[in-house]
């Protein structure tokens, strides 16, 4: 694993250690899961923006979709 160096505002090292205690776990593993969730977000979007400029891509209605969830 690589280490990095980063500097932060107090606050968010404050909210870090906060939410780092509550989960019992370390910053580095929170930091960790941030980014990992920043970066499938990211993916995510990609991934959405793709499909808006592929016009073979099936579109779906709302209705449709919203009744199928509820089965």
């Amino acid at each position: 694993m690589t280490k990095i160096t980063v500097s932060l505002p107090e606050a968010y090292v404050d909210a870090l250690d906060s939410v780092a205690n509550q989960a019992r776990c370390s910053r580095a593993e929170i930091i960790r899961q941030a980014i990992q969730l920043h970066i499938e977000d990211i993916e995510d979007l990609s991934l959405c923006a793709k499909r808006l400029c592929d016009s073979s891509d099936l579109v779906l209605p709302w209705k449709e979709i919203k009744d199928g969830l509820s089965d």
